[in-house]
């Protein structure tokens, strides 16, 4: 008999004696239904994709490690994996577009996913984040509808920009993130050459009790550099891997790509008084009120060996904290801590955690047992309820979340701020007379399509009210009535 490491198994581990010839009723057939090798091999065929995400589909990730550079950190969270300079902790990246299916090209007009899972000592960390530092709505409820927008008309299955900015003209609190995504970041070059932002605000918790309120950002230690649109619609064309590729290329040669982590450290009691409502997550806090303070370095030295067992099964929530991290009021952020791992149950299963990539180093001990595609001991013959006493896992009363109050009456509560405009005309302002041109080309040559002329003259009016020059260009370079002036 062959060598036993070289012999072709099926799934149960029976060798294979022929994967060239289906087993058939003489030479010409038929195939017999007794050829189990044969149906194995084409029902896993058939379940080779898992259901991709419904936003995020397309992507790729890699390995790395986080080392801490602040020993002033440990000041502001308890966490462990912060608490000391020069502490390293193993960590994956998932960089993703949002809007395209997992074939689209990677140098579309579109925010980028920049999830991060620190496999921590005392559970992995998942801070899940784009490119941007707002979003376009900010509250979850609002989340469905905002993709939908981004997806497929469901009649004529197209891309419909009329859809997109429909919901845009509708719901003004899109217009900073639109600013954003239209001009020059809105195509980043390579996906070393862009920054990530955890975009939500979040809690950190020190050892004395005391709590902070946080902002995210990752600065590429590549700089900053994007595409423009016709080079980066020609590249779609010619290589819709590119991002992917380049990645790939560079981890390979061992040209490592590396983020400086910062955050902005709010006091807790200042997020009563701040001009803006800090937890609102299409505003952006000053950096002249709130400096960024740096953290570490994220280095990626890994590529994955196979891109579906770490890439495509990486499965990252918001709502996976540690010790001294915590969720803020943030509505948008409050609703992605259920939706995310609840979307991960249902694309790839109850127990997505025991798959290598998402397993936590520190190990699991708890009462869930059963499921689809349970891989462990399934908790062996300890109890599988709690509280026991039979020596089961308990509580620990030092990783409850710190007390805070909460008031007011139970309603649909939205945000009390409705100026939408400010930050976006600051926006506009901040750039050079060059990049506003190709803001507008970029709004111009987006809206163009749009064939309801209430939807763009609706869009016009809240461009107009975040800057007038904003406004009249757009106008002007789609052929409109440039708005009046408030007398």
């Amino acid at each position: 008999m062959a060598d036993r490491k070289n012999v072709q198994t099926t799934g149960s581990g029976a060798p294979v004696g022929d994967n060239q010839n289906s087993l058939t009723a003489g030479t010409r057939g038929p195939t017999l239904i007794q050829d189990v090798h044969l149906l194995e091999k084409l029902a896993h065929f058939n379940r080779e994709r898992i259901p991709e995400r419904v936003v995020h589909a397309k992507g790729g990730g890699a390995h790395g490690v986080f080392e801490v550079t602040n020993d002033e950190i440990s000041k502001y969270t308890k966490a462990d994996f912060l608490s000391e300079k020069g502490k390293e902790t193993p960590m994956f990246i998932r960089f993703s577009t949002v809007a395209g299916e997992s074939g689209s090209a990677d140098t579309v007009r579109d925010p980028r996913g920049f999830a991060v899972k620190f496999y921590t000592e005392e559970g992995n960390y998942d801070l899940v984040g784009n490119n941007t530092p707002i979003f376009f709505i900010r509250d979850a409820i609002k989340f469905p509808d905002f993709i939908h927008t981004q997806k497929r008309d469901p009649q004529t299955h197209l891309k419909d920009p009329d859809m997109a900015f429909d919901f845009w003209s509708l719901s003004p609190e899109s217009l900073h993130q639109i600013t954003y995504l239209h001009g020059d970041r809105g195509i980043p070059a390579t996906w070393r050459h862009m920054n990530g932002y955890g975009s939500h605000t979040f809690k950190w918790i020190n050892d004395q009790g005391e709590a902070f309120w946080v902002k995210y950002h990752f600065v590429s230690d590549q700089g900053v550099k994007n595409l423009d649109e016709p080079t980066a619609n020609q590249m779609a064309g010619e290589n819709p891997d590119y991002h992917t590729e380049d990645l790939f290329n560079a981890i390979e040669e061992g040209d490592y790509p590396s983020w400086t982590l910062y955050v902005q450290i709010m006091p807790y009691e200042d997020a009563l008084a701040y001009k803006w409502d800090p937890f609102d997550v299409t505003k952006i806090w000053s950096k002249e009120d709130y400096p960024r303070v740096e953290v570490g370095r994220m280095t990626l030295n890994k590529n994955p060996e196979n891109y579906f067992a770490e890439v495509e099964q990486a499965a990252f929530s918001p709502g996976h904290f540690v010790p001294g991290i915590e969720a803020s009021p943030d509505k948008m952020l409050q609703g992605r801590l259920f939706s995310y791992s609840d979307a991960h149950r249902y694309r790839v299963g109850a127990n997505h955690e025991q798959i290598p990539v998402n397993k936590p180093v520190s190990g699991t001990n708890n009462y869930q047992r059963d499921g689809f595609m349970r891989t462990d001991d399934n908790g062996g013959g300890s109890k599988n309820y709690e509280p026991n006493s039979y020596g089961g896992p308990t509580e620990d009363a030092a990783a409850e979340i710190s007390p805070f109050d909460v008031e007011g009456k139970v309603a649909s509560t939205p945000y009390p701020d409705d100026d939408h405009y400010t930050q976006a005309g600051d926006l506009y302002r901040m750039m050079s007379e060059d990049e506003k041109q190709r803001l507008v080309d970029a709004f111009v040559g987006h809206m163009k399509p749009v064939r309801k002329e209430e939807i763009i003259k609706r869009q016009l009016e809240i461009f107009y009210k975040a800057d007038p020059d904003y406004g009249r260009r757009i106008a002007e370079g789609l052929g409109y009535k440039v708005p009046q002036e408030e007398a």
